[in-house]
């Protein structure tokens, strides 16, 4: 076996180890997301049809043998289309979910161990951002810097930044009264070891459950912004845009605007679900 292939069968094993140790909800959010995430990887690649590209006269057309899910109203292949729209979906609100995710646990663990001002300060900017509705303040960044994706990205991972940050430092203002990290402390260890082996391991189910929360608030106003016309812009593609292009066909009952409202709801409805109940 080569060195890579050692490599990988070493992380897949780790991979499972680390799955192994999660409580169901957290576990069930993962494969879920792991499966869309393939989808958005994979789905593309075996598109019949170019997402723009016309391929019939007849606009919101029904299921038939050569367009599996019909057409949307310009006449394009709507299950091609619809590939494509859960790969910016789930792109950019993984990536708004990381970036929002990493910074807010990163400062909301170094809060704790930080002098009382920092944390003080933290905790300002924290609540001033919490205050702003989410939606407001989207639609206020996108106004001024512009529609796109990396506007998109950087906007959401603002909004959902102080969230994580509440969570993570709660959690680790809990976990650093346990005796494990008392212990730690007493035998000398730095701040940094404390962090990385006593507090952040013992935080990790339900840190994952938040992300998977973020990661559906994500979604959600992503689709509200496409729906306004705010969202991922032309010749592009999201579940909310595609609902919102297409909504004349409402009146026809076409599955151009039923379609892409199942799949968000699956993708939505379907993680939390995963991480409403979480079992011992």
């Amino acid at each position: 076996m080569t060195a890579m292939g050692m490599s990988l069968a070493g992380a897949a094993r780790r991979g499972a180890a680390f799955a192994a140790r999660l409580a169901p909800g957290p576990r069930r959010a993962l494969a879920l997301l792991a499966f869309w995430f393939v989808i958005a990887i994979v789905g593309p690649l075996l598109a019949p049809h170019a997402p723009g590209e016309i391929v019939d006269r007849d606009v919101f057309a029904g299921f038939s043998a050569r367009h599996w899910l019909g057409t949307d109203y310009l006449g394009r292949d709507l299950g091609s289309r619809l590939l494509w729209a859960v790969r910016y979906t789930v792109l950019i609100c993984t990536l708004s979910t990381l970036l929002s995710c990493g910074f807010g646990i990163m400062l909301g663990i170094a809060a704790t161990a930080m002098s009382v001002w920092v944390e003080r300060v933290l905790g300002r900017l924290m609540d001033g951002l919490l205050s702003i509705p989410s939606l407001l303040f989207a639609l206020l960044v996108i106004a001024a810097a512009g529609e796109s994706v990396p506007a998109l990205i950087l906007t959401m991972g603002v909004i959902y930044m102080p969230g994580s940050y509440r969570t993570s430092r709660a959690l680790a203002l809990r976990i650093a009264q346990a005796d494990y990290v008392m212990a730690a402390l007493a035998r000398g260890e730095g701040r940094i070891f404390v962090i990385l082996r006593e507090i952040l391991p013992n935080m990790t189910g339900p840190l994952l459950s938040d992300i998977g929360l973020r990661f559906v608030y994500a979604v959600l106003l992503l689709s509200n912004l496409s729906f306004l016309g705010l969202g991922v812009q032309p010749p592009l593609v999201d579940l909310g845009s595609l609902v919102r292009e297409n909504v004349l066909g409402m009146v026809y009952g076409a599955p151009a605007v039923v379609v892409p409202t199942i799949v968000l709801a699956l993708l939505t409805v379907g993680l939390n679900f995963a991480l409403d109940r979480q079992r011992p």
